[in-house]
């Protein structure tokens, strides 16, 4: 196959940059701090903080994890029905519309979000979770539609980037707001506010445009299959795992994302609030940290687009998953107050942050066998990564509260990455014997 025209690869990567100031202002940044200090009693010095929802008490950090780990479950249950009937359909571009709408909208009603409607500001967090993460299911599942094998390194890395670049843009005008609020004459916790707002607005107005730029989708109709919409995504899965068996490799390779992904996003889920409740870190400064890691990240995955083309996909997801492993020692030992070696670490995760999952997105993608069934194999990709994040989140959650300190949930998640490279090293070694 031939890679698309430029028109449609930029658009396909606008998207990218459309969506990304959700992952960065309300799961990184902003959002994270404002929940922090509404939920919170204001006492720095107090480690847990408490909310009772019902007839429960939670830590306010552990219920925020639950609520984003409820969130993914329901984009595990959906995906497989919504793939299905956009395989059928052909209507791929209108489900990434439609949850571009729905998530953005859900950011833009944060707006609204203070101490007196947390239950309310929760439902929002997880409508925006839902529509970021299943328009994920649709955009990435362009990928090997719009990119010849020899690019889908490049084109990757490219969606990344663009992601990178265009949520900085958008943090720094939000950064203006949150850090110099007098100058506007509203408080912090307004301009929080208005940052929620200015997300929802930026993802809908690219989005919109990013996605107009598109291929429609081919539908199956014509072929006279009848099956039940409802039911058939969810044998699309179990087909595409009865192909796992005659595609080891593949197979080995899910296995070992499945792991070292758990931590990845986790990690990105939880850094914010771990900052800020666990390491006392002020606002502005974690602002600034997260800002680094996203301006790192940058040429991070462009120098892990190259290291893939020149080691191949394995060594250099290897090597990222160990620099990981590092990251997860570095932050349990983090001193209370500790900006510096914050930031230090900041650099060495965004480094590989955007590469790791780029790098994977098109190994995946590359491992994939010749099928005009896109959209089902990337959902079986999309499951397997939200059961991850499922199963990492409930567990920073529960160690948290169990234990008393988030810090041994990060150490947690360093079993994760150990077992992932473990598996990435034995799918290598099965390429190379399959290859011989």
């Amino acid at each position: 196959m031939q890679t698309a025209s430029k028109k449609v690869v930029n658009g396909w990567a606008m998207y990218d940059w459309a969506n990304s100031v959700y992952n960065l202002v309300i799961t990184s940044t902003i959002f994270p701090a404002y929940y922090e200090a509404v939920t919170g009693d204001g006492n720095e010095n107090t480690l847990i903080d408490k909310i009772k929802i019902g007839g429960y008490e939670f830590s306010n950090t552990a219920l925020y994890n639950y609520v984003l780990g409820f969130a993914f479950i329901i984009v595990a249950i959906m995906s497989p029905l919504l793939s299905s009937i956009a395989d059928y359909r052909g209507n791929k571009k209108q489900f990434l519309q439609f949850f571009c709408t729905m998530g953005s909208l859900a950011c833009a009603s944060l707006y609204f979000f203070d101490a007196n409607h947390i239950m309310g500001g929760l439902v929002s967090v997880i409508v925006a979770c839902v529509g970021f993460w299943s328009s994920l299911v649709f955009y990435n599942s362009y990928l090997p539609e719009i990119a010849a094998p020899e690019d889908r390194d490049r084109i990757s890395a490219k969606g990344f980037m663009m992601g990178y670049i265009g949520s900085v843009l958008l943090q720094l005008i939000c950064f203006v707001f949150v850090l110099k609020p007098e100058l506007f004459g509203i408080t912090v916790g307004k301009a929080s506010q208005i940052s929620f707002l200015l997300v929802g607005i930026w993802w809908m107005g690219f989005g919109w445009w990013a996605i107009s730029r598109l291929p429609a989708g081919t539908s199956q109709m014509h072929l006279g299959k009848k099956e039940n919409l409802f039911s058939s995504g969810y044998k699309e899965l179990h087909k595409v795992w009865k192909q796992l068996r005659h595609l080891p490799v593949l197979k080995r390779f899910l296995t070992s994302f499945f792991f070292y992904n758990m931590g990845v996003q986790t990690i990105m889920l939880a850094a914010t609030l771990y900052g800020k409740s666990e390491l006392n870190i002020p606002t502005s400064n974690l602002i600034l940290a997260i800002l680094i890691i996203q301006i790192v990240a940058i040429p991070g995955a462009n120098l892990m687009a190259k290291l893939a083309s020149k080691w191949g996909n394995f060594n250099t997801l290897m090597v990222a998953v160990l620099i990981w492993i590092a990251g997860c020692v570095m932050g349990y030992y983090l001193p209370r107050n500790g900006i510096v070696p914050f930031y230090i670490l900041a650099v060495l995760v965004g480094f590989v942050m955007g590469g790791i999952q780029s790098v994977s997105r098109s190994t995946y993608s590359k491992l994939m066998p010749e099928t005009h069934d896109t959209t089902s194999f990337f959902s079986f990709y999309d499951v397997t990564e939200k059961i991850a994040i499922v199963i990492g989140m409930f567990s920073f959650g529960y160690i948290n509260e169990l234990t008393g300190s988030q810090r041994n949930s990060v150490l947690a998640l360093g079993i994760f990455f150990i077992i992932g490279f473990i598996l990435l090293y034995r799918t290598s070694k099965l390429e190379k014997n399959a290859a011989v």
